[in-house]
């Protein structure tokens, strides 16, 4: 049954669309071995069809081909062959030194029965056996030191490169994905992706030395007795890669999964009161039982497969043995071997087992690890939303031009949209909510490229600038901000941390702390800047975590600002009292502003009122409210 099932499976494909749902008899106890094939079967092209799936680009983050981790790998490899070749040598000699005894013994066996070997002789070979297996341990434990130290330089290298992967994927498209599949990328693939680099690629580089060697020292002695190794090795090899080749869609598919459980659970606790007040909560439950089924199926199968595996692993590790022992006899009859190498031999099947049994189990590590790898490698694989260019802006003058968005494909939020801003004036961009103000101002900050037309600072497009260069140009504040792990000090400067001394860096935090109304809750703090932040250490208020982002900002020191609900977390007479002890220091600055509370409308130069991603009016508070259109009927709704 496994041959069949494993050999046929790729050629037995149902071209069934449905076949991708398990039909109802093949839950059925009774199924026999018909029904255990057929769900192989099925649940390979589940996984197949999953697999090609997240090939494609539309399927939420791409998956990268596996050229690209090995071309990933070796890149890592490329500048570290001092240590690989560390690894490699001493693995060598610690292989060799254990490959000395088993021949050492098998000549101590011929001695032996040859009856007229000298006690001394015997003593001679006793002593050197226990020589050299001090020295193998002593080898032993500098391979495997070499193999730690190689290892975690190399994760350390790994994890470096995708932190600077994600790091550079467009906001807008982290935005879009799957939160789920996200986080499962970032922390499960991440930590598959770690065990195979520090532990299964040294493990690889130690099992192939031993075995290569361990088969070299067999032939030695007798290629005779070498033979059922042979033929063991060979179909080793043919069922490792059937199962290799199948493995893949299977690990994919497994990762896939736990991408979408994520994103469920994800869903359905934060929208948890909605669940609760719609009365949503068993359908949330079917859909977190739908995502488990197709996870339990997804590995069942790859856990068939090495069901599968292992029933040829067991019989390969135990015929040569025996094997050994047959043709030894038979050999021994006829003067072609002698007991000693018969011994020798026999020691030498036992000794491969262990780094035989280790290669399998790595190398379905290392698959994982593939798997991992394509799925965080394809991050990489997001197409860039902007193109850095050589030109620099020659002033502070900020525009847009027929601005068209679109976070769906045919589907525009905005339509069209011109914006001059003086520099210096403070644009108030007001509307309903889901008119496209904040959309609006994202293009202006340059965190996404309109679909049509172009924003400029200096007659230069804001989507060609480098991201350094752009934040000292224009900056966005939103109502959502993050306290990192630091200090208070560090959470404030990181805009600039690499510009500043340490003596100007405080003088810059205090200031800007005094900027947002902030200097006094922080003074309060036990260890004042030093204090640290973040998970597991000081928790702030959402009020006092906002501060710290506006005072973060102070220090950026942009010269275009867009506040979109900057202050929405603050109590409305704090924000007031924050936006007013801000008033001085906006002075001189681009502020584009949105907001629904209106008094901030009420002191900019100019409002501009969004309906529908349209700009309807545009004007003084004084001037809109004499046209007596949308904005005057706004504010009258939000004075009364």
């Amino acid at each position: 049954m496994s041959t069949d099932v494993l050999s046929a499976s790729a050629a037995t494909w149902s071209d069934d669309p449905n076949a991708f749902e398990l039909p109802p008899q093949l839950t059925h106890p009774t199924g026999g071995i018909g029904g255990l094939a057929t769900r192989f079967r099925i649940r390979q092209r589940r996984a197949e069809d999953f697999f090609a799936a997240s090939r494609n680009p539309e399927h939420g983050l791409p998956v990268a081909h596996n050229d690209k981790a090995f071309g990933f790998v070796g890149g890592l490899l490329a500048t570290r062959k001092g240590l690989l070749a560390a690894v490699v040598v001493f693995n060598v000699l610690a292989a060799t030194a254990g490959l000395i005894v088993p021949r050492m013994l098998g000549d101590l066996v011929d001695q032996v029965a040859a009856g007229d070997t000298p006690l001394a002789v015997v003593d001679a070979i006793i002593v050197g056996v226990a020589g050299v297996v001090v020295v193998q341990a002593a080898l032993t434990f500098a391979a495997r030191r070499a193999s730690a130290v190689f290892g975690y330089d190399l994760l350390a290298a790994a994890r470096e490169a995708i932190v600077r992967t994600v790091l550079r994927l467009p906001l807008g498209r982290v935005e879009s994905a799957s939160s789920g599949d996200l986080l499962t990328r970032i922390t499960s693939d991440v930590s598959k992706m770690s065990e195979s680099v520090r532990w299964a690629f040294p493990q690889l580089v130690m099992s192939i030395v031993v075995t290569c060697l361990t088969i070299v020292a067999m032939v030695l002695n007798s290629w005779f007795l070498a033979l059922p190794l042979a033929a063991s090795i060979t179909v080793l090899v043919l069922v490792t890669r059937v199962y290799l080749r199948r493995a893949m869609p299977g690990y994919i598919t497994e990762s896939g999964t736990y991408s979408q459980i994520n994103s469920t659970m994800t869903e359905t606790v934060e929208g948890s009161r909605t669940v609760e007040a719609l009365g949503l909560g068993e359908r949330r439950i079917a859909i977190g039982d739908d995502d488990i089924e197709l996870s339990n199926n997804a590995e069942r199968y790859t856990m068939t497969l090495r069901n599968l595996l292992f029933i040829f692993l067991d019989a390969s590790y135990q015929l040569p043995l025996v094997a050994v022992v047959v043709l030894g006899t038979w050999g021994y009859a006829n003067d072609w071997v002698t007991i000693g190498q018969i011994t020798a031999a026999a020691i030498y099947v036992q000794q491969l087992v262990e780094p035989l049994d280790r290669l399998i189990e790595v190398a379905d590590r290392l698959q994982i690890g593939l798997a991992a790898t394509t799925r965080l490698l394809g991050i990489a694989e997001v197409p860039q939303d902007r193109t850095p260019g050589a030109r620099r802006p020659a002033d502070e003058h900020l525009e847009g031009h027929d601005l068209r968005f679109a976070y769906r494909a045919g589907r525009d939020v905005l339509h069209g949209i011109d914006l001059d801003l003086r520099p210096g004036e403070r644009l108030a961009i007001v509307g309903p909510s889901g008119s496209g103000k904040s959309t609006l101002g994202r293009l202006m900050a340059g965190i996404n490229g309109p679909r049509t037309g172009a924003v400029t600072v200096g007659e230069v497009e804001l989507m060609t600038l480098p991201l350094d260069v752009l934040r000292t140009e224009v900056a966005l504040v939103t109502q959502e901000h993050h306290v990192f792990v630091g200090t208070v000090r560090d959470n404030i400067v990181l805009a600039r941390d690499h510009q500043l001394t340490p003596e100007q860096g405080d003088a810059a935090v205090v200031a800007a702390l005094r900027a947002v109304d902030a200097s006094s809750w922080v003074e309060r703090l036990p260890n004042g800047l030093d204090t640290m932040l973040g998970h597991g250490r000081t928790q702030l208020t959402p009020a006092q975590a906002q501060q710290v982002a506006l005072a973060r900002l102070v220090v950026a020191d942009p010269h275009t600002l867009v506040l979109d609900e900057a202050t929405s977390l603050i109590d409305p007479r704090t924000a007031r009292h924050l936006e007013g002890s801000m008033a001085a220091l906006l002075e001189g600055r681009t502020v584009v502003a949105i907001a629904h509370r209106l008094h901030t409308a009420h002191d900019a130069d100019r409002i501009a009122v969004v309906i529908d991603g349209r700009i309807v009016e545009l004007g003084s508070h004084a001037e809109l409210l004499d046209a007596g259109g949308e904005y005057a009927r706004l504010w009258r709704t939000w004075r009364s």
